[in-house]
């Protein structure tokens, strides 16, 4: 069973009972017929083939509440490989697809860089943000819920409860986190494990109290790319284009949300998808790129507050964090121990010299250039410079799917 204990700024909603989700879901038809909710997931073309979307669809097909489920297709330009992903998603009540990679949707990237905003890079961040925006300009969703398509262990409860705290009139929340174990036989997690935690512990003994840290830290897992958020909220955020995503995305609630409607809900025991390569000699790959940009978005969010980089502070920092890093792999082993799991210690310190590695480049690339942003422009920001890109955005949807 899990605790009940609440610790901070935000409220975490527990998973005390399991077998409530008859009541969730009857809950979630009456508050959604008022408060409407859509689901968006992020998608590239090369999931089609793997096991997690296909078994996420084999539950969507059964959730009674949701009012769209717009499925964000990256990572291709070939229309054969979107209309692939079209007739994979055939039977699926209320999708739709926006092709985000797509020639169509190029034209308007093109209007929105001639108007001096930058959507980005073709990946997930942009993925998220532009099925977002589709979201918004059908004007018909009161919430809108995010989560990954490599999802092994999904169920329907998962995303009940990551929509109850929104959707429900008298929690009333703008945003909420999913939180879950990550262990098979051997301990997951290893980004936020062993770099984001022990990374904000020493960024808090260094810098002392700042609000922004202690948001940040009061998450048990601040990487989840499970999420739900007020349409309202979704409006005014500003999403990352990188691996910073969940990190900068955190750092956009705190300036954009009162803490407490913030909360983060549990949605599982235990949550498996696929394992990302450390990638220790290459710093364009794998774990070793993703905590180089989480590091990055982490700068840059402290600059905003006033934190001064200089190459002493990043010195003391990166010290810090290694220190702290190498004792949580300590106690991680101890964590492992008792239960039986398997536990390399030398891959585990092989991995935190690799992130402190990228630490350090991230320090100096920030240093360097700190005013290179890769945050989009939230859509607040777009629908003033192009009134109409939502309208066109939702055509230029309704061509490709005719396609």
């Amino acid at each position: 069973m899990s605790d009940f204990h609440q610790s901070g700024l935000i409220t975490t909603l527990h998973r005390l009972s399991p077998g409530n989700l008859a009541q969730l879901e009857s809950e979630l038809k009456q508050f959604t017929r008022e408060r409407p909710v859509s689901l968006v997931l992020p998608c590239l073309y090369t999931e089609i083939r793997g096991p997690g979307l296909r078994g996420i669809l084999d539950v969507l097909r059964e959730v009674p509440y949701l009012r769209h489920i717009v499925v964000s297709v990256s990572g291709t330009e070939k229309l054969e490989e979107f209309l692939a992903v079209r007739r994979f998603l055939h039977d699926v009540p209320d999708v739709v697809c926006v092709w985000g990679s797509g020639p169509t949707v190029g034209e308007l990237f093109h209007q929105l860089r001639g108007a001096g905003l930058d959507p980005g890079p073709d990946g997930k961040g942009r993925a998220v943000w532009l099925a977002a925006g589709y979201a918004l300009s059908r004007g018909d969703s009161h919430a809108l819920a995010f989560h990954d398509c490599d999802v092994l262990t999904y169920d329907r409860e998962f995303l009940a409860r990551l929509c109850y705290p929104v959707v429900h009139p008298n929690l009333d929340y703008e945003y909420s986190k999913g939180y879950y174990g990550r262990a098979t036989d051997r301990l997951h997690g290893r980004v936020t494990r062993a770099f984001v935690t022990p990374l904000l512990q020493s960024l808090r003994n260094t810098l002392g109290p700042l609000p922004l840290l202690d948001f940040l830290d009061e998450f048990r897992y601040p990487l989840a790319g499970e999420f739900a958020m007020t349409a309202a909220l979704a409006r005014q955020v500003r999403i990352p284009s990188d691996w910073g995503l969940e990190i900068g995305l955190l750092a956009e609630v705190f300036r954009n949300a009162a803490i407490h409607r913030v909360c983060q809900v549990e949605i599982a025991d235990n949550y498996d998808h696929k394992h990302q390569e450390l990638s220790a000699d290459n710093a364009q790959l794998g774990l070793h790129r993703m905590v180089i940009d989480i590091a990055t978005s982490l700068f840059r969010n402290l600059a905003s507050v006033g934190v001064q980089f200089d190459s002493g502070f990043l010195n003391t920092l990166g010290a810090a964090y290694l220190r702290k890093a190498q004792d949580i792999v300590g106690k991680y082993a101890d964590e492992a121990r008792i239960n039986g799991l398997r536990f390399d210690q030398h891959d585990e310190e092989v991995m935190v010299e690799t992130f402190a590695a990228g630490l350090r480049t991230a320090g100096l690339s920030f240093v360097r250039d700190p005013m290179r942003a890769p945050l989009i422009p939230n859509w607040h920001r777009v629908s003033a410079a192009l009134p109409d890109f939502l309208t066109d955005l939702s055509y230029a949807v309704q061509i490709d799917c005719r396609s």
